[in-house]
């Protein structure tokens, strides 16, 4: 063994386990041996090299399982194995409750020590070994589908398959191969950039299955048959939530909650706020909210809130959609004493037949990565960030108020409005002052724009979209490109590369979960 493993065996039979002790050594481990539990907690104390610890339960004196607790006490995370002469449930029981890592039953064969061994010392280069071999033969296979035509749904599970790589390497640890996944989901994204930009208008006017859902039909789709089947609702959208922070979160809520479904819908263009969450709520696409109800409606170079009459809008989606009446409420959380409310108020939805709830949590973490040195350290990548996430999540007044509501008999659905994207290369743009300022699309007049890194809609009303003047166009990042003025080129660029942005193409934006729960 290159590193050699130092083995701690505490037995008042110990002189009887030397066949088994011989056995260890000639594999390479060092073995240290004492015979009672006071001479166990001696060594770990003052032998920072044990690197796991065989414990005899039945020893006199110090059991084994008050040698157990005082080892953890002061080394927690120090593997124990205890080594029983029988399988006594309490005995057990507590064994387990105090966090041993394995336990053998004796007498000990030296072949079910080595798989102990095995499992405990080399279980990380063995996940990480086998982990990087399962993803080098999957490789080929997405490659081969990425440039195969795929359609929307194609689409979704070839993101679905990369994410959960994604997650699994993490865990893993393979730095090589969270390289190669890296390259291998940018080359993604290039090619559903063309998809999208291929369909994307006629998927605006197709009402068939040859068309995703979009955020405009995600309502009537997803969500209004379950109010319609007499069930409570709860809709929890989670302003900038992509799938991956979806799973990473997912362990957490299914304590308390069951999925019943797992599913996708597509953002509309932009994938922003403004647009997609408005969209959601009213049904309809921005052109048509504008049409219809001009006065709830902003363009981006107006000034004043472009999501202020969120509320209004679902309750005339819900007018529009049922014949009797629906008990509707709707709830935004932005500030920290909006979420102390919604955990103390909680069981007050109860009361409702639809509850909808926005939580900008995830945005907010978003842009303030953006500004703050100390977050784009926290969340540097995308496995940094999901950590953040679920972090914040574990810990938040909103899952608080979930677990209360998961005693209540409740269909819940949680999605989001649109993600984000890790931003990587800019792309220059020229335009005039009325010019929109977001990095990832933009409105304007007689715009100038490197033509292979956008889509662009020449005529907004080809894609449902307002026009805030006679000859606006909108220019929509494909990739991971965001951009860039040439005035001061170089420091924006330093300032908003490998920041997370959203508005435009990409299947982190556009792909976005939307799933179905109930309690347990």
């Amino acid at each position: 063994m290159e590193n050699q493993i130092t083995i701690l065996w505490a037995d008042d039979e110990i002189d009887l386990l030397k066949p088994q002790i011989l056995f260890l050594e000639k594999k390479g481990y060092n073995v240290l041996t004492v015979s009672n539990g006071h001479d166990a907690i001696e060594e770990c104390e003052s032998y920072n090299d044990i690197d796991v610890v065989f414990l005899d339960e039945s020893m006199p004196g110090l059991t084994g399982l008050d040698t157990l607790s005082r080892i953890k006490a002061f080394a927690p995370h120090l593997p124990v194995v205890m080594i029983t002469k029988n399988e006594a449930e309490n005995v057990m029981e507590e064994a387990i409750g105090a966090q041993i890592t394995d336990y053998l039953i004796k007498p000990v064969n030296p072949n079910q020590i080595l798989l102990t061994l095995k499992k405990i010392i080399d279980k990380k280069d063995l996940v990480k070994e086998r982990t990087a071999s399962d993803y080098r033969q999957e490789f080929g296979e997405i490659f081969s589908r990425i440039n195969s035509g795929l359609n929307y749904i194609e689409w979704s599970d070839v993101y679905r398959k990369i994410i959960n790589w994604e997650l699994k390497l993490d865990s893993s640890e393979s730095e090589a191969m969270t390289d190669i996944l890296s390259t291998q989901k940018s080359e993604a994204n290039g090619e559903f950039s063309k998809f999208v930009e291929r369909n994307y208008l006629d998927w605006l006017y197709d009402e068939t299955d040859a068309a995703p859902i979009l955020s405009h039909n995600l309502m009537r789709e997803k969500v209004f048959d379950e109010v319609g089947a007499g069930k409570k609702t709860v809709f929890l959208l989670l302003d900038n939530l992509r799938f991956d922070q979806w799973k990473i979160i997912e362990p957490v809520v299914t304590e308390y909650y069951r999925v019943e479904e797992e599913d996708f819908f597509y953002s509309i263009l932009p994938t922003a706020t403004q647009y997609s969450r408005n969209s959601i709520f009213s049904g309809l696409m921005p052109s048509e909210i504008q049409e219809y109800y001009p006065d709830w409606w902003k363009n981006d170079n107006e000034k004043g809130g472009k999501n202020l009459f969120e509320k209004e809008l679902l309750l005339e989606q819900v007018r529009r959609t049922f014949k009797n009446p629906v008990k509707t409420d709707y709830v935004k959380v932005i500030h920290a004493h909006q979420a102390k409310e919604l955990e103390s108020n909680i069981l007050n939805l109860m009361n409702n037949d639809l509850s909808c709830i926005v939580y900008n949590f995830i945005d907010m973490l978003s842009h303030a990565r953006t500004e703050m040195d100390v977050l784009k350290q926290l969340a540097g990548d995308e496995r940094a960030y999901r950590s953040l996430t679920k972090s914040w999540f574990v810990h938040s007044p909103l899952w608080s108020a979930l677990k209360i509501l998961a005693e209540k008999d409740i269909t819940l659905i949680i999605t989001t409005d649109h993600g984000t994207i890790r931003v990587r290369q800019p792309s220059r743009v020229v335009g005039d002052r009325e010019t929109t300022t977001n990095l990832r699309y933009k409105v304007g007049k007689n715009l100038q724009f490197e033509r292979k890194d956008v889509l662009a809609v020449r005529n907004p009303k080809d894609a449902l979209l307002p026009t805030p003047n006679v000859s606006s166009t909108f220019i929509f990042a494909k990739d991971d490109k965001f951009f860039l003025y040439p005035n001061n080129y170089n420091y924006y660029n330093n300032y908003y590369r490998d920041t997370f942005q959203h508005g435009g193409i990409s299947l982190e934006e556009i792909i976005c979960p939307i799933v179905r729960l109930s309690p347990k």
